[in-house]
């Protein structure tokens, strides 16, 4: 399907993408802090159609071709240190506003609910979605993210300098940016190259590089609350996707996440950085769908006897030798 723009508010335009039939289950992806769309690849979109669903890839508010947002974005150290203590004045929005965007997307599209995934801040928001409308979220499947407690799912301190750099002013410098973030934070086991970063970045500056908005998605997370409490009242299936070589947010935060949930899921993968690469699209689809198969069990079976149903389960967020660990 063509892209399209979804009118929300009168603030707020939402671009956004679909793959498949609309008869099929329905899957939202949302990305992280600065992602487009895009950062969905079609391939990706296509082995999830392949399996049932109805994909719905988007651009977050600031992002890519959706609206940038009225307000200032005051990135300073005093301001970051406030926004990470939990003050939120300095944050022109909240996660939950960005939650309510999603929603807004499902309401254009006649969804009343869905299946949703997020990766790194789109995890946030997909928590946040699952906390606020649990009847809006068919399952949850959260990568790469963590729960907004701090003491989990920190960066490596070694990425300060690079995450602090000068914006880029110009695409090549933009390129460049890229080249060295990813670089990186990437994984040797699953390293991406050159010429996909190169590609990649092109692709997000002609969509609209904005790191004004980047800026303001960035104090959305730092003011972010610790959810622990409201993920534990979760009842959908769910599970988190976590790779062991993530140094921009620990895996601590995805054993946290599960933890939290009753019953979820929790998916360790060696040599997984902070990206889904290509030689892992069978696992993460193959996670996708049977989270979203345990919200549809078979006729006659006892809801009380599903995994997602048990408390049990958080004890497999403690081992780094565990890659898949199934609530019991």
């Amino acid at each position: 399907m063509a892209e399209k723009l979804a009118h929300l508010t009168s603030d707020v335009d939402i671009a956004y993408e679909t793959f498949g039939d609309p008869a099929e289950d329905p899957l939202l992806l949302v990305m992280g802090l600065g992602g487009p769309m895009t950062w969905w690849a079609p391939e990706l979109c296509e082995r999830l159609v392949d399996r049932g669903f109805f994909v719905i890839r988007f651009d977050n508010r600031d992002v890519g071709r959706s609206s940038r947002v009225p307000g200032p974005a005051p990135l300073s150290k005093k301001t970051l240190l406030r926004a990470y203590l939990g003050d939120s004045r300095y944050a022109t929005y909240t996660l939950d506003e960005m939650a309510g965007d999603a929603f807004g997307l499902l309401d254009e599209l006649g969804i009343q609910s869905a299946h949703v995934t997020g990766t790194s801040m789109g995890g946030m928001i997909a928590q946040t979605m699952a906390i606020a409308r649990p009847d809006r979220v068919t399952s949850l499947v959260s990568v790469m993210s963590t729960t907004g407690r701090r003491r989990v799912g920190w960066q490596d301190p070694r990425l300060f300098p690079m995450l602090l750099s000068p914006v880029a002013r110009t695409q090549q410098a933009y390129v460049e940016r890229a080249l060295r973030g990813w670089r990186a934070i990437s994984s040797s086991v699953y390293p991406m190259s050159d010429e996909d970063i190169t590609a990649r970045a092109i692709e997000t500056w002609q969509r609209g590089y904005d790191p004004v908005g980047g800026a303001r998605q960035t104090l959305a997370i730092l003011a972010q609350p610790d959810r622990s409490a409201e993920l534990e009242r979760l009842r959908m299936p769910v599970a988190v996707v976590h790779g062991l070589a993530d140094k921009l947010v620990h895996p601590s935060g995805g054993r946290a996440t599960a933890a939290a949930v009753p019953g979820a899921e929790l998916v360790l993968v060696p040599g997984m950085a902070h990206d889904i690469p290509p030689p892992l699209y069978d696992l993460f689809v193959d996670v996708l769908r049977r989270t979203a198969d345990r919200a549809h069990p078979p006729l006659g079976a006892d809801s009380t006897d599903q995994p997602f149903a048990s408390s049990a389960g958080s004890a497999a967020a403690n081992s780094d030798s565990v890659t898949s660990s199934s609530a019991r």
